[in-house]
């Protein structure tokens, strides 16, 4: 998707990418992008949360006006859970994990 945002922006379409692998997008040098610090596949919010999904994408049009430098990155103000317990189990691959 980094590599899109900046096909699109070299042509003249701005761009905001909203993610959750900052390492990745900063290194490719997005101009615009919105880090949610969620589990990768959820830089919107999580599933059935209409407000938070909102908010984010408020987040991603304000940048988009906003943004006077490249390579700005804004973080959402979100946690995924009080706990972040995903992180330890998210992608995590164990031995019955491995044989499906």
């Amino acid at each position: 998707m980094s590599l899109v945002a900046r096909h699109l922006e070299a042509n003249g379409l701005p761009t905001v990418v909203v993610g959750s692998a900052r390492d990745i997008v900063e290194q490719c040098g997005v101009p615009r992008f919105v880090f949610a610090d969620f589990p990768l596949g959820n830089p919107c919010g999580k599933p059935d949360d209409a407000k938070m999904q909102r908010a984010i994408l408020r987040m991603a049009l304000a940048l988009l006006v906003t943004a006077r430098y490249p390579r700005t990155t804004v973080q959402t103000p979100f946690q995924w859970d009080t706990t972040d317990k995903w992180r330890e189990s998210y992608m995590r691959i164990t031995p019955t994990v491995a044989t499906q």
